[in-house]
């Protein structure tokens, strides 16, 4: 993966809708089931919204029933930086796109029935999706 990049905020605040704003670089959470994604079963790919960056495959989303795109793992481990979050005062792990620093959501290990066994909440208002032929 290439070096990660600054984003220029005034840029990204001109571009992006203050609920995306507040989501990318403040870390805040879309209200579930309200992402336009959340229902998105097209073959494609998953961009960060800020930067471009390909974070997940479509082939990985799957009905979690959280409310949110729900993926069972990024497009390679260097997509996403995993940190430890007790905003909440309960162990989470947060996820940010490696190559901007923004924030997407979090991941659990309680992905039943994945290969992996992880699930990657994900906010909508934080991911592109861009629709392949199948």
């Amino acid at each position: 993966m290439a070096d990660k990049i600054e984003l220029n905020e005034q840029e990204l605040r001109e571009r992006l809708t203050p609920e995306e704003y507040a989501v990318l670089r403040e870390a805040n959470t879309e209200r579930a089931w309200s992402g336009e994604l959340l229902d998105e079963e097209r073959a494609g790919l998953y961009t960060c919204k800020a930067c471009g960056a390909e974070l997940f495959q479509a082939g990985t989303k799957f009905d979690s029933g959280c409310g949110w795109p729900s993926f069972y793992e990024s497009v390679n481990p260097d997509a996403v930086r995993l940190l430890p979050d007790d905003s909440l005062g309960i162990e989470r792990t947060e996820v940010r796109c490696a190559n901007c620093d923004s924030h997407l959501g979090h991941v659990f290990p309680d992905g039943v029935g994945t290969p992996t066994g992880d699930r990657y909440c994900m906010n909508s208002l934080a991911l592109n999706f861009a629709p392949t032929a199948d």
